[in-house]
């Protein structure tokens, strides 16, 4: 069965296409200096297999010294003493077997964590154009297909090219020592296992493919109709007839396959055994004439038998080692690709910590422009052959303005008019291409994004929620807050009355996304969260723009609380935010075109005046009647 083990993933995973891949320079390298922290437990790996290869050999030679004796008249102490060693040598191979578990799987399992943690640390650096570019289904393989392929490198393929190697040198070894003429004619039938195998193996690479293929396009399917926002598409738009119809040859395509799978690997195994029988028949026919003839002993022929089982196993896997070796390397080379895209936004080797007491926010002739494809992401995350060279445009065009600390700045603009731009500037979102953004007065790119992130607090317009209790997502923002912290922070957000209806309170589950929430429950539970942070400087981008009337009035009573000496830059969506604001900015294609107040701007009868007319007047109704 071990023969059958071996031998079967070898052409399971040999997909002889992976020999065109192309490998980035100094791989091995990199992997050499990646399993370096495990080099000791890899010698005693490599150790404990060559001493079950030794072992697996001499078995076989002390089985036929047996026979010798035996049937030779031989001492029954010597056939005893043979014997325990046997049982003895039998004892200590499984408890090495026991042994090269344990560091197969400390090695593997401690590599899996590394490159886990590397790589999930360093997606989490990536800058926003990163993940709006990037297919997430393809980013969470490399964090699990490739990385345990990667890992095989150092258990599987290692364990396996050393062990076979030393298994048929060592056994090759004997049998010609043994006898030549036996060992070359055993070796004759290996072609007519082999080259069906070999056959059978490039089928079974291709259905395999194909099983992967669909049962990808299933998950996506079922990713993507199974989420909240997805069955309310197919509840509302689809078929779902249509939709069961499609699925449902996908996955009978995939059982068909499973039953050929089934079929050919079965045949593998029985003509592997097959050619093993008819290889021990002529060990057994010719040995035993040998031997009748008085050219061999009885236990010569034993022993060729019995190392004749371990010779077919070993072979049929190394013809297939360079497939092997070249998978796993490929799957390494697929992690260091994410591994090594760097980064747009980091900490300068000098950064120090942003003042306590900084609070104004200022833009001096800021130029901007997304990153290109190049710059983030990979045509691999992306499921393109080639990813797009087609340059940015130029989002914001020399902005400059200042908010004093405790001031409120209204962004007011067309869609595509560089608002959203200008909030995600100042946490360092991203970083500006040109010109400055000054935080207290100090450059955001010369401090720590920590202490910067930790004095700014952000609501947006589609305000996230992890699929977790209340209290873990409020806890996002200050961990160190207390359920007492909590309350308040709700009770301020006016969302008192909801927590007390809850049975389960703080550790209610809000669902994936919030989406057991209603939209307003939802954006109020997010300004909370902003609450329990309370940072010096608050962005606002259209926080509101889901609430109804009246539970805008109460939110923004709340927000006007939590505003009062904070200094805030607020993206309009309620006519309410921009007659409180100190400075109201308009913007159009990237520039501030007007700024002034409400009143101003109203009177001077331009953009402003004109978005007042389209958007803002039927709100201004609202409060007038009110």
């Amino acid at each position: 069965m071990d023969m059958h083990r071996l031998a079967m993933r070898s052409v399971r995973k040999g997909d002889r296409r992976i020999l065109k891949e192309q490998l980035s320079k100094g791989i091995w390298r990199r992997v050499l200096r990646f399993a370096a922290p495990y080099r000791t437990w890899l010698i005693i790996f490599l150790l404990i297999i060559i001493a079950a290869a030794v072992i697996g050999v001499v078995t076989p030679v002390l089985a036929g010294r047996v026979v010798n004796q035996i049937s030779g008249g031989g001492d029954a102490g010597t056939v005893v003493r043979i014997a325990i060693v046997i049982a003895v040598l039998a004892v200590f191979d499984a408890a090495l077997s026991f042994t090269q578990r344990y560091y197969s799987s400390r090695i593997g399992e401690s590599l899996i964590y590394d490159m886990r943690v590397r790589v999930f640390d360093h997606v989490q650096r990536m800058p926003l154009a990163f993940f709006t570019r990037t297919q997430t289904g393809a980013l969470v393989s490399r964090l699990n297909n490739d990385v345990m392929g990667a890992q095989q490198a150092f258990t599987s393929t290692l364990s396996g090219v050393v062990s076979n190697v030393i298994s048929l040198v060592l056994t090759a070894g004997v049998m010609f020592t043994l006898s030549w003429q036996i060992t070359a004619l055993s070796l004759v039938m290996l072609p007519v296992f082999v080259i069906p195998a070999r056959r059978i193996g490039v089928r079974l690479q291709e259905i395999t493919r194909e099983s992967y293929n669909l049962n990808a396009s299933m998950n996506t399917t079922m990713t993507e109709r199974f989420n909240v926002s997805g069955a309310l598409l197919v509840k509302l738009f689809g078929r779902p007839e249509v939709e069961a119809e499609s699925f449902s040859s996908r996955a009978a395509r995939v059982r068909d396959i499973g039953v050929t799978s089934a079929i050919y690997g079965r045949a593998f195994f029985v003509a592997l055994q097959l050619v093993a029988a008819l290889a021990q028949a002529l060990v057994y026919g010719l040995g035993g004439y040998l031997a009748i003839k008085g050219h061999l002993n009885a236990g010569t022929v034993v022993t060729l038998a019995l190392l004749l089982t371990r010779l077919y196993g070993p072979l049929t896997a190394l013809s297939n080692i360079r497939v092997d070796v070249m998978s796993a390397l490929v799957s390494f080379d697929r992690v260091f690709e994410v591994l090594d895209l760097d980064p747009l936004i980091k900490d300068a080797p000098d950064a120090v910590d942003l003042p306590t007491d900084a609070r104004s926010v200022e833009f001096e002739d800021v130029r901007f422009s997304y990153p290109s494809a190049k710059e983030v992401s990979l045509a691999s995350l992306e499921s393109v052959a080639v990813l797009e060279e087609r340059r940015p445009t130029e989002v914001l065009r020399g902005v400059s303005f200042r908010a004093e600390p405790g001031e409120m700045v209204a962004l007011v603009g067309p869609s595509g008019a560089g608002k959203t731009t200008i909030s995600q500037l100042v946490p360092r979102i991203y970083d500006v291409r040109a010109g400055r953004v000054l935080v207290g007065g100090v450059d955001v790119r010369a401090v720590t994004q920590q202490s910067l992130h930790d004095r700014i607090g952000v609501v947006s317009q589609d305000a996230h929620m992890f699929h977790d209790t209340i209290a873990a997502n409020l806890r996002y923002a200050r961990p160190d807050a207390s359920d007492a912290d909590l309350r308040v922070a709700m009770s301020d957000a006016h969302l008192g009355e909801l927590l007390a209806s809850l049975p389960d309170g703080l550790d209610t589950v809000v669902g994936e996304r919030g989406y057991r929430l209603s939209g307003g429950e939802k954006a109020r539970l997010a300004i909370a969260r902003l609450l329990l942070k309370q940072p010096e400087i608050v962005i606002l981008d259209e926080a509101t723009a889901h609430l109804d009337s009246e539970s805008e009035a109460v939110v923004q009573a709340a927000l006007a609380r939590a505003l009062v000496g904070r200094t805030s830059l607020v993206i309009a969506h309620r006519l309410s935010t921009i007659i409180s604001a100190d400075q109201v900015l308009v913007l159009d294609d990237g520039r501030i075109v007007e700024r002034g107040t409400h009143a101003s701007l109203l009177a001077s009868g331009g953009l402003y005046a004109e978005l007042y007319r389209t958007q803002f007047s039927r709100q201004a109704i609202g409060l007038a009647d009110a």
